[in-house]
């Protein structure tokens, strides 16, 4: 089969996907009797084109709709659980905690962008608040590891994930509904049904709805955290002829749910530091549970609207494809950041924003040895947080009182400011909250050219280059607190009015890629990737032209003081990957091996300062190595198991700035430390016929070895290497019905989503505490 016929290929039904754990299985799976099933491979269109995903030389992982419904996910960030070298799923709709071969976002403010961008339908889904969305009513969902931005743009430095949902089917009159019923009130209904109009129009209508009660326990006071309550509704319509189709899509979602839950880490020297300043902390509970106030309150809501519209025209040697998107989006949050049961800070964001893409691409469509793709893509988005810190009064000013007179200590702030001859006056709650406003206005524009060459049937290179320029216009307005201590906290700073600052960054980002069939069905590649995200502000300090900070709590500031919002530079990555992928034993064995290595500098990564708030800089350089294997194999004729195994070795240098040890070269060549060096899962698929249907059963397990302890290697902030298995096992009718029972979480195992190494005011802490055994039960309904 020559390579443009591969290009060409027919739509196949992936049967299943996902999942095993142990060389053992492997071997199994390669000894598999000839009379074994033929797997099915997924379409996908990553690269602009549809194509197998066996043909596509990237490191990409692609699972079908099905299987996405069959292993119960929730929400997008579920989705790396089952991509090797992907990690860092967490409770909330933050998505800084994901990491992709080792890269991850570290700010967490709104002033840059996130380093694994992900998008529905080929529309960004944006930033922390507006990118976690419902999975239901899916076509498929790809996940492409390394550099992006050259297929996707808009700062995709780590990764992307692409979601795409069911269009409307011209000839198909299908639907479902579905029930999912568990533990601690735990319902999700959900269903879509599609209506043919015409020959030419049909409509979709998709929903889903999902509840859930709080499975952490809390004791202070008393209750359970970690709730959820939402609710989504699509609208599809697809419009086709000869040569023009229309697709688009209206989708609403609104969810409540709770913030990120965290535990205080009891060691370390930043706790020790505040035990020296307020006294012994008594952290109630086990390590499973959390002591936390909460004073502030305990949310997580959103509220998202998404309007998109793709066109196709096809000029028969060429497509012209225009995709057009506006999303809307409204989210509080509000957290316990501290995880103690004092009121050491408490954090919330308020935010609203709106933004709006416009792309438009050719596509050659001839036969012959030359293929190519060129397009041009601009976005807008408008920004509007107000972010407000808050803390005990007489917390902070035991602290900073020891901090400044050690070994002195003082009670509160009326022992304080009497030391320095003055009253002090509590503020009506007792708390110092700051609040501070960040607006943003964003812009940006791509155009990118991509050539392909046969050079001989079996052999073709690729090379490609994308131009980007991103345009940010910031403002940043902090109040004066009503609070006898002034700006002494949060922000460490106040302003008269709003200071302003705009910037701009380009970058030119090149690809190359060589692909060669040895085989009929099996492809060696090798590609060099350049990635760029772009720079951007910090939400929580302000900086003069030389770069200075204003002194900790400087109050009133104009832009006459010199004083603009803090920026910092772009992101840069240079990826290398070589890969293979075979189909074994006449389609009974797919497999997928990638192995890469990148140059990672000038990380965007907080860094301490003793005036105030964290500042972003550019701190460090990472050079990794690793590979990423998945495999599918037919074990049978009824059971279906698949591999998904990622290993990283990592390197940081040059760490002083952000390095907590007394020697900070003491932190150089550390490892990436949110990543573990070894993750997976596995699935194993079986589906036995009867007269009138077939039982069907699923086994998952998804692991990770231990990560954390900081750049520093802190073992009392290290996570546990963790391992979770899921069990199902139904009957499926041949008209419609499906009835399943289920077990998650079979063996009750207890991890932390993830670890922060805080230092000064706030102690390290661990958040996110995973969902525990939950039994349940599933019915379904389908029709053609």
């Amino acid at each position: 089969m020559t390579t443009s016929q591969k290009k060409n290929a027919p739509m196949m039904r992936k049967k299943a996907l996902c999942g095993a754990v142990s060389a053992t299985l492997v071997a199994s799976a390669l000894s598999t009797p000839a009379w074994a099933q033929t797997l099915e491979e997924v379409i996908v269109t990553a690269t602009k084109r549809t194509e197998s995903v066996q043909d596509v030389p990237l490191a990409i992982t692609a699972l079908s709709g099905e299987f996405v419904d069959k292993v119960n996910l929730n929400d997008v960030k579920d989705l790396v659980a089952y991509t090797p070298g992907v990690t860092g799923n967490s409770q909330d709709s933050f998505i800084d905690a994901i990491s992709v071969r080792g890269i991850r976002t570290q700010d967490f403010g709104v002033g840059g962008d996130p380093s694994s961008a992900f998008f529905k339908n080929d529309l960004y889904e944006g930033r922390n608040g507006s990118a976690v969305t419902s999975l239901y009513d899916l076509s498929r969902v790809e996940i492409l590891r390394g550099p992006q931005g050259f297929l996707f743009g808009r700062s995709s430095v780590g990764g992307a994930f692409s979601v795409h949902t069911q269009r409307a089917n011209l000839d198909s009159n299908d639907g479902y509904v579905q029930l999912d019923l568990a533990e601690r009130d735990h319902a999700v209904a959900e269903g879509a049904i599609n209506i043919p109009i015409s020959s030419n129009f049909a409509t979709r209508i998709a929903g889903y709805y999902s509840q859930e009660d709080g499975f952490t326990e809390n004791l202070f006071p008393s209750e359970d955290l970690i709730e959820h309550d939402k609710w989504a509704l699509r609208w599809s319509n697809t419009y086709e002829t000869n040569k023009l189709s229309v697709y688009t899509t209206v989708e609403y979602e609104e969810r409540e749910q709770s913030g990120s839950v965290y535990r205080a880490a009891t060691e370390g020297a930043a706790w020790e530091a505040l035990e020296a300043a307020l006294g012994p902390i008594q952290v109630d509970g086990s390590e499973e549970e959390v002591d936390v106030d909460r004073i502030n309150g305990d949310n997580d809501d959103a509220d998202i609207l998404t309007l998109g519209m793709r066109i196709d025209y096809d000029f028969e040697n060429m497509t012209l494809t225009s995709n057009t998107g506006y999303k809307d989006h409204d989210y509080l949050y509000n957290e316990d950041y501290d995880g103690t049961p004092l009121n050491l800070e408490t954090y919330r964001q308020d935010q609203e924003g709106d933004y709006f893409q416009q792309e438009f691409r050719l596509t050659s469509a001839t036969d012959g040895p030359l293929s190519w793709y060129a397009g041009v893509s601009y976005y807008r988005e408008e920004i509007d947080t107000t972010f407000t810190f808050g803390v005990n009064e007489d917390s902070i000013c035991a602290y900073y009182g020891y901090y400044y007179y050690a070994p002195m200590t003082f009670s509160g702030c009326e022992e304080l400011y009497d030391y320095y001859g003055y009253e002090f006056t509590p503020s009506a709650t007792g708390q110092l909250i700051e609040p501070g406003t960040i607006k943003g206005e964003y812009e940006g524009w791509g155009a990118y050219l991509n050539l392909g060459y046969a050079i001989t049937e079996t052999f073709d290179v690729e090379v490609g280059v994308r131009y980007t320029k991103d345009e940010k216009d910031v403002s940043t307005n902090v109040p004066t607190p009503e609070s006898d201590l002034g700006a002494y906290w949060g922000f460490g700073f106040s302003t008269v009015g709003e200071l302003e600052h705009d910037e701009s960054w380009d970058d030119w980002t090149p690809r190359v890629i060589a692909r060669w069939w040895a085989a009929e069905d099996h492809m060696l590649y090798a590609s060099y990737t350049a990635g760029y995200k772009a720079g951007g502000f910090d939400s929580f300090v302000v900086s003069n032209a030389a770069g200075d900070t204003p002194d900790y709590g400087t109050l009133d500031l104009t832009p006459a003081d010199g004083f603009r919002p803090n920026t910092y530079d772009p992101e840069e990555v240079d990826s290398f990957e070589i890969g293979h992928k075979g189909t074994w034993q006449d389609g009974n064995i797919i497999s997928d091996l990638t192995v890469f290595y990148y140059e990672y500098t000038d990380l965007q990564v907080p860094v301490s300062t003793d005036t105030g708030a964290t500042v972003i800089k550019n701190v460090g350089e990472v050079e990794a190595w690793g590979y990423e294997f998945s495999l599918t194999a037919g074990l049978g004729q009824y059971i279906t198991a698949y591999l998904a195994v990622g290993y990283l070795d990592s390197e940081a240098t040059k760490l002083d700035a952000i390095c907590g040890l007394e020697d900070p070269l003491g932190c150089e060549g550390s490892d990436i430390f949110w990543a573990p060096e070894f993750s997976g899962s596995f699935v194993l698929t079986g589906d036995y016929p009867t007269d009138n249907g077939a039982f069907i059963g699923n086994y998952e397990l998804m692991f990770e070895s231990e990560r954390g302890g900081g750049w520093e290697g802190f073992n009392y902030t290290e996570i546990d290497s963790y391992e979770e298995m899921n069990l199902r096992f139904g009957y499926e009718s041949n008209d419609g019905w499906l009835i399943e029972a289920y077990v998650e979480n079979l063996t009750d195992e207890f991890t932390w989503d993830g670890i922060n190494n805080n230092g000064g005011k706030t102690p390290d802490h661990f958040f996110g505490p995973r969902r525990p055994r939950t039994y349940g039960a599933r019915m379904r309904y389908s029709w053609d």
